[in-house]
């Protein structure tokens, strides 16, 4: 079956075929992380009890986050299925020749529009593969480019302005006065726009395109979205006449103008009053601006109610899997031992115990790669984390702004297999994670020991210099 296939595409598959049979449901992970670190909380002395009332503390922490995420899968879906944006996107659709360059452009696009918003990235990179799968003469695997749609927040979406830690670095006010102690303000020149810092997004970039090109299935592995029986259709109902006051709103455009106006009105002062960049990068603006704009193209409040209807189904693992991770997170954080000291805590110390200046880079990516996996969340994660890679930073005289992106670089690997960010465009693209697996563990492969690599290599280039107040 393999014979005439490259190696990454032989590797791809295997792994795939594997994962399409052994791979469980995401959900499954979740119950095992909580499970997981609710032994190894209890390992290092927390009270039973106390990991008991971390897991409920913790079920709902997430929330806002969830009905965010919830948010961001609805409105993209809305928005998706509107007339304008559709023929939109599907003029994109229309730029590659074969199924391999469908998911070069699916990659290209995930990974530089990660840079800018990866909210933003995480919808327009499904709404493309969907638009490319339905060109059946590319032949476009539907697996590998849903993967491909992914790359961007394993790569190179913390490298950019949307990097939740290095904007809390360049902010004081949103710093905790703990971390401000230890690192100052650190500006964007002395994290992302390192000369290094943009070397090392430059090379991530083409190394995840190229892998992307040679691990897509050719030939007789090819698996279409037909082949996944998927339909996305819209159905074309026609607008009841009105025969009654109530028929005559839903099926008129002015209610829905009012509102739209009104918004439009909240953005201007929104993006007038701040940076457009950083306040786009907000996902509660993010998910306004999409929603004000379903509601726009929809025109009727009724056929912007059915979109909405369609959309629903694809919220499922969000919102029941989210609670699960905000327990894993708060085990990990709240729950002490009777020295006051928490899981978290010992995985930091142990990494920072064993780093020399030299293997700094390399010491702490591992642990931000590995602590991610179970408290995936860029900006929260390094509230948790900041307190130790910054000490052990200041004490080894590393570059405080290359620490910052030595989190950033590593945070990010995670999500290449890690579910929490996977469910809201696999939702879209009605996939489960165990389908596109088998391609996120080739960018995994290969993207680790490269980042690792960059990080120590470039590291080496900058001087440490003591924290600005």
């Amino acid at each position: 079956m393999y014979k005439h296939q490259g190696l990454l595409e032989r590797f791809a598959l295997r792994i795939s075929n594997w994962s399409e049979k052994w791979f469980p449901d995401s959900y499954i992970f979740a119950l095992l992380g909580v499970i997981i670190v609710s032994i190894a909380a209890m390992t290092i002395g927390a009270p039973a009890q106390a990991v008991a009332e971390a897991f409920g503390d913790g079920f709902w922490s997430l929330i806002p986050f969830t009905l965010q995420m919830t948010m961001l899968i609805i409105v993209g879906y809305v928005v998706s299925v509107s007339r304008p944006v559709e023929l939109l996107i599907q003029k994109m659709a229309l730029i590659p020749s074969s199924g391999r360059g469908a998911i070069v452009l699916v990659a290209t696009v995930s990974l530089l529009i990660s840079l800018v918003n990866w909210a933003v990235s995480t919808i327009l990179t499904a709404l493309l593969v969907i638009a490319l799968a339905k060109r059946t003469e590319l032949r476009m695997d539907y697996r590998a480019a849903a993967a491909a749609a992914i790359i961007g927040m394993g790569a190179t979406w913390a490298l950019g302005i949307s990097s939740s830690a290095a904007q809390l670095q360049a902010n004081k006010d949103s710093l905790p006065e703990s971390i401000y102690q230890l690192t100052g303000v650190i500006p964007f020149t002395e994290t992302i726009f390192l000369w290094q810092s943009i070397v090392m997004t430059l090379v991530l970039i083409i190394v995840s395109i190229a892998i992307a090109y040679w691990s897509a299935p050719k030939g007789e592995n090819v698996k279409t979205m037909q082949d996944f029986k998927l339909d996305f259709e819209t159905e074309k109902k026609p607008e009841s006449k009105s025969s009654r006051p109530g028929d005559w709103l839903e099926n008129s455009p002015i209610l829905t103008i009012l509102v739209v106006a009104i918004g439009i009105g909240w953005m201007i002062l929104e993006f007038t009053q701040q940076n457009p960049i950083l306040a786009i990068s907000s996902l509660n603006t993010y998910n306004f601006v999409f929603l004000m704009l379903g509601l726009a193209l929809h025109g009727t409040p009724r056929n912007f109610l059915n979109a909405v209807s369609k959309a629903v189904p694809a919220v499922s693992g969000v919102l029941i899997q989210f609670p699960l991770y905000g327990s894993i997170a708060f085990i990990m954080t709240h729950a002490m031992n009777s020295n006051d000291l928490s899981l978290s805590h010992y995985i930091a110390e142990f990494f920072v115990s064993i780093a020399s200046k030299e293997s700094f880079a390399v010491v702490m990516g591992i642990y931000s790669a590995i602590l991610g996996f179970f408290v995936p969340s860029g900006g929260g994660k390094w509230i948790i984390e900041a307190p130790y890679v910054m000490q052990a930073a200041n004490d080894l005289k590393v570059h405080l702004g290359w620490s910052v992106q030595i989190y950033n670089a590593a945070e990010a690997l995670p999500n290449l297999i890690n579910p929490f960010f996977m469910l809201p465009m696999l939702g879209i693209l009605k996939l489960k994670p165990k389908d596109v697996i088998g391609f996120t563990v080739t960018q995994l492969i290969v993207h680790f020991p490269l980042v690792l690599f960059l990080l120590w290599i470039l590291g080496r280039t900058l001087a440490y210099t003591p924290p600005v107040f």
